[in-house]
């Protein structure tokens, strides 16, 4: 797994105590959002999955502090507030040997620094970590920006499903990796995780801005 360690970040298993949280991101990012049960269900009930989130770990000392005091004391301090520190998360279908990425969402204030890219590398070392052969997904055609990092990890569209979202009947192109147990695939995993690495340690003391929602 990508140490990242003397970084602001860390990658950890959601909790059901994510969910409001996560439940509010996905609203935002996504034209057709997952419930907040859909999550609960997947967490209590799905064997098969793996799911995690992003935290910047500055933010979530502070959420620390607050959870030592009681229940009723944190409702006054911050009632109905997010946990700002999560910042983004991913799952991760195991089916049969195919590992499918079912969801990958990263609030915008953090996009372009390389933390989703971050997140589907979570998700590919979780699809090695359960024997997956190769890694599945599905994306908008007009996603190309999801599209390209894709295709720097290794993933080519194998195919297309026709009116795929419901929202606008938008095409889903489906992309695979091709097996993600060679030499050839991890050497490239590798050397791909290594330049993120360096790019994240680069820029480790540039927080984004809150969004006005979020500011204490």
């Amino acid at each position: 797994m990508m140490i990242l360690e003397g970084l602001p970040f860390a990658i950890e298993p959601m909790q059901l105590e994510d969910v409001p949280t996560v439940s509010a991101v996905e609203q935002v990012v996504f034209s057709m959002p997952w419930s907040s049960g859909a999550f609960e269900y997947e967490l209590r009930h799905n064997l098969s999955s793996t799911y995690r989130v992003l935290r910047y770990l500055p933010w979530h000392q502070e959420s620390d502090a607050e959870r030592r005091l009681s229940r009723s004391m944190r409702r006054l301090l911050r009632p109905g507030r997010e946990d700002r520190s999560l910042l983004g998360y991913g799952g991760l279908w195991m089916m049969v040997d195919e590992g499918h990425i079912c969801t990958l969402a990263l609030r915008e204030e953090w996009r372009g620094r390389g933390l989703g890219e971050l997140l589907l590398v979570s998700l590919i070392e979780a699809a090695l970590q359960n024997a997956a052969a190769v890694v599945t997904l599905e994306v908008r055609v007009s996603n190309l920006r999801a599209q390209s990092l894709y295709v720097k990890y290794g993933f080519r569209v194998v195919g297309e499903r026709k009116r795929y979202y419901s929202d606008n009947h938008e095409d889903a192109l489906i992309m695979t990796t091709d097996p993600i147990s060679t030499e050839e695939f991890g050497a490239r995993f590798d050397a791909l995780t290594a330049a993120l690495l360096a790019r994240l340690q680069a820029e480790r003391d540039e927080p984004a801005p809150l969004q006005p929602s979020l500011v204490p």
